[in-house]
């Protein structure tokens, strides 16, 4: 078993996280924009599956690896958003 990490949304991921999916990750954080009212940043959650890495925003945003090992975001279904 591999023990998840959090870390605040802008932020450098923890050295937990693999390469390929950091990429996708500051891509989504490059499309939140700052808020100008002080209201905290979303946080990330790591967590592993059989092995493979996700990234969940508090927002609903999951970060994932593809069978290739790209990243690929997408917004969960249970959200309301998706």
């Amino acid at each position: 078993m591999q023990l998840g990490t959090r870390w605040t949304s802008g932020d450098e991921p923890p050295q937990a996280v693999p390469e390929a999916l950091r990429h996708g990750i500051h891509a989504v954080d490059a499309t939140i924009p700052l808020d100008q009212l002080g209201q905290p940043r979303p946080r990330w959650t790591l967590t592993w599956l059989e092995g493979r890495p996700i990234a969940e925003l508090d927002t609903g945003v999951i970060v994932t690896l593809d069978a290739d090992g790209h990243a690929v975001a997408r917004n969960d279904p249970e959200d309301g958003f998706g």
